[in-house]
C-alpha cells in the first residue's frame, strides 16, 4: 500500500483520539472549501483546529495524507448514500428510479459543498489518490449491482455488470462538469446523463 493509501501515521484508538482527527479533518475540510487545496497547509489546519502542529502531526505526515484521508470519509458516505437508495427494490422496473436517485443526490451533495469539489478535483492530479477513486466508484457500483443482479437475467448479468461500471465512472465525470458551467448548463448536462443512463439499462428490461 501507499503511504496515501493508508494516511493515518497514528491510528486513534480512543475516543479522545477519534476527536482529534475528526477535528482536524474538519478544519481541513473548512479550509479546503474557503482556500482550496493549494492554499492548505498543515500549519493552518493545526490553527484552525486548535492543537499544537506536533499533535496534528502525530496522526498525519503530511497534506497528502489529510486529502487522502478526507477523500476517504468521503468515499465511505458516499457508498452509505447510495446504499440507502436501494432500500426497497422490487422489481427491473426500480432499478432506473433508484440509478436517478443515486445521481440526484450526488449532484446536490456535491452543488452543496463547494470543498468536496476542490477535494475531488484534487483527488483526479494526484495518482495515488485516483486509484483511490478507482477503487472507491468499483464498490459504489458493485454495491448497487449486488442489490439489482436478481432482476436481470443470467445470460444477461455480464453485459449489466460492465454497463453499470461504466455508468458509475461517468458520473462523476459529467457532474465534476456540470460544477465548471453555469447552473443552468450544468443541469442540462445532469439530464443528458440521465437519458444516456436509461438508454443503456434498457436492454436489461428497465
Amino acid at each position: 500500500m501507499t503511504s496515501t493509501e493508508k494516511p493515518l501515521r497514528r491510528k486513534p484508538k480512543q475516543a479522545r483520539s477519534l476527536n482529534r482527527v475528526g477535528d482536524i479533518l474538519e478544519a481541513a475540510l473548512g479550509l479546503v472549501g474557503e482556500k482550496g487545496i493549494a492554499a492548505l497547509t498543515m500549519r493552518e489546519i493545526a490553527t484552525v483546529s486548535g492543537m499544537p502542529l506536533a499533535s496534528v502531526y502525530q496522526y498525519f505526515p503530511n497534506k497528502s495524507a489529510v486529502i487522502a484521508m478526507l477523500y476517504s470519509r468521503y468515499a465511505e458516505e458516499t457508498r452509505n448514500h447510495v446504499a440507502r437508495e436501494l432500500v426497497g427494490l422490487n422489481s427491473v422496473h426500480d432499478i432506473l428510479p433508484a440509478a436517478f436517485a443515486v445521481i440526484d443526490d450526488y449532484y446536490e451533495r456535491f452543488s452543496n459543498t463547494p470543498a468536496v469539489q476542490d477535494l475531488l478535483n484534487a483527488v483526479q492530479a494526484d495518482k495515488a489518490l485516483q486509484n483511490m477513486d478507482i477503487e472507491a466508484t468499483r464498490k459504489q457500483a458493485a454495491l448497487f449491482i449486488e442489490s439489482t443482479h436478481e432482476f436481470i437475467s443470467k445470460d444477461k448479468l455480464e453485459a449489466y455488470g460492465r454497463a453499470v461500471h461504466l455508468l458509475f465512472f461517468l458520473a462523476g465525470g459529467t457532474v465534476r462538469l456540470a460544477m465548471m458551467v453555469e447552473p443552468e448548463e450544468g443541469k442540462r448536462f445532469i439530464e443528458d446523463y440521465k437519458n444516456l443512463v436509461r438508454a443503456q439499462l434498457a436492454p436489461f428490461g428497465g
